[in-house]
């Protein structure tokens, strides 16, 4: 029998994982220090519980950390279970999964902790890429351990009491909670897009046993297949009707309808998540301008412009489904950048960092062309001369420099002041811009298109590419790594 009892932090483990399937590792372990008395308190299992057990028949491991030890504070032993854990996960090839409940580093214990918090660094450094980590909020994420928090793929947070900081709003000159609650799960998913889901503790609970059954155990040995039940051929027969919302473009063409959203509060004008095509989970980004709730009214409405957050968002998303070996699957919508004061901070490091990321996949990547793809922004959202594998673009899609509008007024400024009807010679000179340079069959001719597509066809034609591309193979020059 271990030396922990059903705490919250065993109970939500139970909650999570398959029934009766968790076995707790180092439940003896209590703190070792002697200092401030520490011999005279309890601290069962060192405030944390470690094991694993399975999700959908899945291996995974797990730890929770106890707020009634310390507030879940971590000390040495505390952190050498996480370690240990780590180490476990990564010979077995399978996901690691935090329950976090912690104020932090435990004073009683010093450097002794602090040393403990930066081995805990050093095991989800070497995890990252290997295995896939999974965060979820409960209580308190304060200090060092946001940092942790911050270290993991994906991160939930229980979306009324939680709170997840580095410096806590008191604590930061000339704020306060009630004016600004920088700890709160609405600042950490919108403002700072360090947080994927919101939800109740249950709803959170639901999304990582989702998550955890649709991604690859680790970046070798992808079990995440399941079997289609769907029609590889089925038309979309509507799907001209979401150029805008292109998340309801992709569950659209989605197996059963299927969308799992990622960092969804943050850089909306971006949509990143999972969908499966015959039975494959598949990474989408896609570019949105508009977004419908579920009973069809606008909730949110902005121009076809990359914006910062979107491509940081995008890029770390592509980054993770490149290391386990995920295909990616990119809608495209886009006239140039956000062009704000604020956005110039940002803007040109931050798709720096999209076309990287794209470019320096070597997953299997497709790209359909679903609106505008203008200028280089255009490059950047995965355009065949990044490396996408196969591109398609939907007849009335616009593929060009600029928009052709706007081309006309400089190519033939003289000719539209010199004419009777500037207006007419400038829709004139614009369509026969759009056609020669603009249009989805000019891009084609050239190569840049593999081919045009109906839009109700669009699931069928991109199952089939993925097939072709699952033997892919791509060898880069030789480097430690990138440094963009």
């Amino acid at each position: 029998m271990s030396n922990s009892t059903q705490t919250s932090a065993s109970n939500r483990i139970h909650a999570l994982l398959d029934e009766n399937s968790f076995v707790e590792v180092g439940g003896y372990v209590t703190a070792r220090s002697t200092d401030f008395n520490m011999t005279a308190r309890e601290t069962p299992s060192d405030g944390v519980v470690t094991g694993y057990g399975t999700i959908g028949g899945c291996l995974v491991y797990v730890y929770s950390q106890d707020s009634a030890v310390f507030g879940g504070a971590v000390g040495e032993m505390h952190a050498k279970k996480i370690t240990r854990l780590y180490a476990m996960a990564m010979k077995m090839g399978a996901p690691v999964i935090g329950l976090i409940d912690c104020a932090g580093l435990r004073l009683q214990e010093a450097t002794d902790a602090l040393n403990g918090f930066g081995e805990i660094y050093m095991s989800q450094t070497l995890a990252s890429g290997v295995v896939p980590q999974i965060a979820a909020i409960f209580g308190t994420c304060g200090g060092g351990m946001a940092v942790s928090a911050a270290m993991a793929d994906f991160t939930f947070m229980e979306g009324k009491s939680a709170k997840l900081f580095v410096n806590s709003p008191n604590a930061i000159q000339d704020n306060y909670t009630e004016k600004l609650n920088t700890a709160s799960a609405s600042f950490q998913s919108r403002e700072a897009g360090l947080v994927d889901f919101i939800g109740e503790e249950d709803e959170i609970f639901e999304n990582i046993r989702t998550l955890v059954t649709i991604l690859p155990a680790n970046s070798e040995d992808d079990m995440s297949y399941d079997e289609c039940t769907d029609d590889l051929n089925r038309v979309c027969s509507d799907l001209a009707n979401y150029v805008g919302d292109t998340k309801i473009a992709l569950t659209q063409i989605s197996d059963n309808h299927f969308f799992m959203e990622t960092g969804k509060e943050y850089g909306s004008s971006m949509v990143t998540g999972f969908i499966r095509l015959n039975g494959i989970t598949v990474g989408c980004v896609a570019n949105r301008t508009e977004s419908y709730d579920e009973s069809g009214l606008k909730t949110m409405s902005c121009e076809a412009k990359l914006t910062g957050q979107g491509c940081e968002k995008a890029a770390e998303f592509v980054g993770f489904c490149d290391a386990f070996d995920i295909p990616l699957l990119t809608l495209v919508n886009v006239t140039g950048y956000e062009s704000t004061t604020g956005s110039e901070k940002t803007i040109a490091k931050a798709a720096a960092k999209l076309t990287y990321a794209f470019a320096n996949a070597t997953v299997p990547k497709v790209t359909v062309v679903v609106g505008q793809a203008l200028g280089s922004a255009y490059l950047t959202m995965n355009s065949k001369s990044i490396g996408a594998d196969i591109v398609y673009a939907w007849p009335e899609a616009a593929i060009g420099m600029m928009d052709p509008v706007q081309a006309a007024k400089i190519m033939y400024a003289d000719e539209i002041a010199k004419g009777e009807d500037g207006k007419t010679v400038m829709e004139e000179k614009a369509e026969s811009y759009r056609a020669l340079q603009s249009s989805a069959l000019s891009a084609a001719k050239r190569g840049y298109v593999d081919d045009i597509i109906d839009a109700s066809e669009t699931r069928a034609r991109v199952i089939a590419a993925f097939e072709m591309l699952f033997t892919k193979r791509e060898d880069r020059p030789a480097k430690k790594h990138g440094t963009i």
